[in-house]
């Protein structure tokens, strides 16, 4: 998973969307409304002084900073009349020297965010009640408005306009290098959110993921009716990654159904919040999951359970980020804001895509097929269903001996990146440069992406690495991460303009995850000798997509729900959300399954400390097929190279540069078919 903080600063500090907004006050924005007429006048005398040529330059730079401005007619006519650039060469300078200018900005916020973060990303010691609040604070908050009080933020807009999304797509498919360039400077200041709130909304994300990082499941106190427990002692399972996996690796060992449905059990506790409080992240009790029974020395105790803290983070998300609305009436939403501003698809297109998907009946041949495959009927957790990977046949015990002897440390993992990058790829020499930019840190949490936003700093990946070394499931998500930190330092260091460094949206870094993350076996050593090889991983990714999409529709459905009923409380919240998953669950997978009224959508922790974050992860799998199946012989280093240096273009544009082709189900979907097909001519 991508995670730098200061996503949150680019989502609303330099958001693009044109507000009405101006001087910021500890509480409120204040507008002025400048008249269609004055407009109209300073558009004409600016028309005058530099000719017809810069007409759309001064038509959109003017009918900007009309929404933006603060201030009376007459300044804002001074203004615009003095500040406008009519010289191209001029305007050149001043773009040039105002990148530079942001790079440091960003990069400098980025350094500060991640060190003040450090206590509670990385497993080094106790976290203080002091390093909670420090972890919620934005350092960047006030940049926007400060930016607008000294007119820097007007200079901007005025002379790099603003294009809409769909101007993007149309126009952009023939804008030079620089135009596109100049067009995200126009994105920058089009957005002025009072700096109370981003505080706020920083906040409350910094609480919730440090919730969710310290989730633990102390998966050796797990016991059943008859006391008996199932897994190592010393195994620590987070939510919801590490539960998730563990299901997963169930399917390549012998009789894996207790331990899978004792897993399963946990994670419908979590979810309804009848777990007790006081076993998670502790070793003092063992639980029995499906009683619930806790006990202490083998004797019965009586814990309270966890008291919606779940769902209040959601709700506090939610809360903190709806006050930002106001502030957004081109977006009212912060549905519509993640979507169009930043993913740059449609929230409705993004819903329609995966309902499409997941109604497919391609899904039911192959739950068909996963049914013959383990002899048994199809439990709830077979959504997770890891057997069509060939890691499925091998004994993740004996993988874990691999992966902890040659990766005992963190600095173990950092030293080999190089070597891992030549095997994907890469050119020895790009392979070291590449990896010199990328450091490794032991996480609290499941693991995590943080990229630089600076030329000269190192991007962090970081991973779970106990003390006997690294696990499996730990080198799996390092893997997954080694991919977004590649993406990352290729988009900084190797985009020709600072603007447009990164990626289209987090699907796009998720896709060169996932890319990276479907070859861990093979860098250890592991080949696949398996003929039916490619058909088994077409089924794969169909599969992994549609659980997926299944958690992004409860996920958009349930922020749908907050904003129609605003002011629920974190009961109400959690009954919802459990409806939805099992509506989720009976329209598009209890065909499948056989099985209905199942909650188990609602489990991932994405959507309690990242909102509205999962659509990139199904988003991402139809993106990594696409690139799959355009890089088929081709060698992956350059062909990612090729692809990332397009830097942060629209995702449609950046999709036709890359594989000729736009965004789609249906290649995933038709090769599915296929697969099947075969499957059963060899029947």
């Amino acid at each position: 998973m991508k995670k730098s903080i200061i996503v949150l600063f680019m989502i609303f500090g330099i958001a693009t969307m044109i507000i009405s907004c101006g001087k910021n006050t500890e509480n409120t924005v204040e507008k002025s409304e400048i008249s269609k007429q004055k407009i109209e006048q300073v558009i004409k005398d600016l028309l005058t002084k530099y000719g017809e040529s810069q007409k759309e330059r001064i038509e959109r730079g003017v009918n900007v900073v009309a929404k933006l401005w603060n201030g009376s007619e007459s300044e804002f006519e001074k203004f615009c009349l003095e500040n406008f650039i009519g010289n191209e060469k001029e305007l050149d300078a001043v773009f040039n020297s105002f990148s530079k200018h942001w790079e440091t900005l960003l990069g400098n916020f980025n350094r500060i965010s991640l060190d003040l973060k450090k206590p509670v990303h990385i497993d080094e010691g106790e976290v203080t009640p002091l390093d909670l609040m420090v972890s919620g604070y934005e350092p960047s908050a006030h940049l926007t408005a400060d930016f607008f009080e000294n007119k820097i933020a007007y200079y901007i807009a005025l002379n790099f306009p603003y294009y809409s999304l769909q101007e993007k797509n149309k126009l952009g498919k023939n804008w030079t290098r620089k135009q596109w360039a100049y067009a995200r400077m126009g994105d920058l200041f089009t957005v002025n959110i009072p700096a109370n709130l981003l505080l706020k909304s920083s906040e409350a994300m910094a609480n919730a993921d440090n919730y969710i990082s310290n989730y633990n499941i102390m998966a050796g106190y797990l016991v059943d009716d008859n006391m008996n427990t199932y897994f190592p002692e010393d195994m620590k399972l987070i939510s919801h990654w590490n539960l998730r996996d563990e299901i997963k690796a169930q399917y390549g060992k012998e009789n894996p159904l207790n331990k899978q449905k004792m897993i399963y059990q946990v994670m419908l506790r979590i979810i309804e919040q009848s777990i007790p409080q006081d076993v998670v992240n502790s070793d003092k009790y063992k639980w029995n999951p499906f009683s619930n029974k806790v006990y202490q020395d083998n004797k019965e105790v009586s814990l309270k359970s966890e008291p919606n803290t779940r769902y209040y983070h959601l709700l506090q998300n939610f809360k903190a980020l709806k006050e930002i609305d106001k502030y957004n009436p081109l977006f009212p939403t912060y549905i519509k804001a993640k979507f169009e501003k930043e993913m740059e698809i449609p929230q409705e297109e993004v819903e329609k895509m995966f309902v499409d998907y997941c109604s497919n009946p391609v899904f039911k041949e192959i739950g068909e097929i996963i049914k013959i495959r383990l002899g048994r009927e199809l439990e709830p957790f077979d959504i997770w269903y890891d057997g069509f990977k060939s890691r499925s046949l091998l004994n993740q015990d004996e993988l874990t001996k691999i992966t902890s002897k040659k990766y005992p440390n963190p600095k173990a993992l950092e030293a080999d990146i190089p070597n891992i990058l030549t095997k994907l790829g890469f050119k020895t020499e790009k392979a070291k440069e590449i990896a010199s930019r990328i450091t490794v840190d032991p996480s609290r949490g499941a693991g995590h992406a943080w990229g630089a936003q600076m030329r000269g700093d190192k991007a962090h990946l970081r991973t779970r690495i106990g003390k006997s070394g690294m696990d499996y499931k730990g080198y799996n998500i390092a893997i997954h991460e080694l991919g977004h930190n590649v993406e990352q330092t290729l988009t900084l260091y190797d985009v020709d303009y600072y603007l447009l460094n990164g990626v289209p949206n987090t699907a796009f870094t998720e896709a060169w995850a996932f890319t990276f993350q479907s070859r861990d076996l093979p860098l250890l050593g592991i080949k696949n000798t398996n003929k039916e090889k490619e058909i088994l991983d077409v089924l794969d990714a169909a599969w992994a997509t549609y659980e997926i999409m299944g958690v992004s529709l409860v996920d958009m459905r349930v922020w749908k729900w907050l904003y129609d009923n605003p002011n629920t409380n974190e009961e109400q919240l959690k009954q919802k959300v459990i409806e939805i998953a099992k509506d989720v669950w009976n329209s598009y997978y209890a065909p499948v399954f056989g099985i209905k009224d199942q909650p188990i959508l609602a489990i991932y922790s994405h959507m309690i400390d990242y909102p509205l974050y999962l659509s990139a992860y199904p988003l991402g799998h139809l993106i990594e097929f696409q690139i799959a199946e355009d890089i088929k012989g081709k060698n992956l280093g350059e062909e990612m190279y090729r692809m990332c240096v397009q830097g942060r273009l629209t995702p449609e544009v950046w999709m036709i540069g890359a594989v000729r082709n736009k965004l789609s189900a249906e290649p995933l979907l038709k090769a599915a078919k296929e697969a099947i097909k075969q499957i059963k001519n060899k029947s």
